[in-house]
């Protein structure tokens, strides 16, 4: 019989994966208290949860949550953390305490429902925040649309000032 406490963690973790947009497997071995805190609190700034639990009890929670792919990787020291907002945020912080402390080793990550190797989180740390990407996009969707808007403002201006020339004209 599965003691209370247990149930209830359960419980929470499946609302983690269930909310999640996108979450990081990750193996914490090696990364000291302070490195722990110093990685936790970043991550918080950015609205990820980084969560240590027994890897059994994980397992079950991704079960419940319908997520499936990622119980190969509970084994050893296990942490994952879980984000609804822009995955690029968490992986920059993973990625750059990976690089400064060589940890938390990335095992595997889940971005929309779709599975990554945990190599690739470097091509996901690179891209640039959710905000300006979409500048962008909405900067090369408008740049056509202002190109032909000015294009028809000079066509029409020309004709104006060729009907108002041609008016001066027969007046004249």
């Amino acid at each position: 019989m599965p003691r209370p406490e247990k149930i209830e963690a359960v419980s929470e973790m499946k609302k983690l994966f269930e909310n999640a947009g996108s979450l990081f497997v990750t193996d914490y071995q090696g990364l000291d208290v302070a490195k722990m805190t110093v990685l936790r609190k970043k991550l918080r700034e950015n609205g990820v949860k980084y969560l240590i639990a027994k890897n059994t009890l994980m397992r079950i929670a991704a079960k419940e949550a319908g997520v499936d792919g990622l119980d190969e990787h509970f084994i050893g020291p296990t942490a994952i953390a879980f984000t609804e907002g822009d995955p690029a945020a968490a992986a920059k912080v993973l990625h750059d305490s990976y690089k400064d402390h060589k940890l938390p080793r990335m095992k595997v990550f889940m971005v929309d429902d779709k599975l990554f190797e945990g190599a690739e989180i470097r091509r996901l740390a690179d891209l640039p925040p959710r905000e300006i990407l979409l500048s962008q996009v909405v900067a090369s969707v408008e740049a056509p649309l202002s190109n032909l808007v000015g294009s028809l403002d000079g066509f029409f201006r020309e004709l104006v000032g060729s009907i108002d020339a041609l008016a001066e004209q027969k007046k004249g």
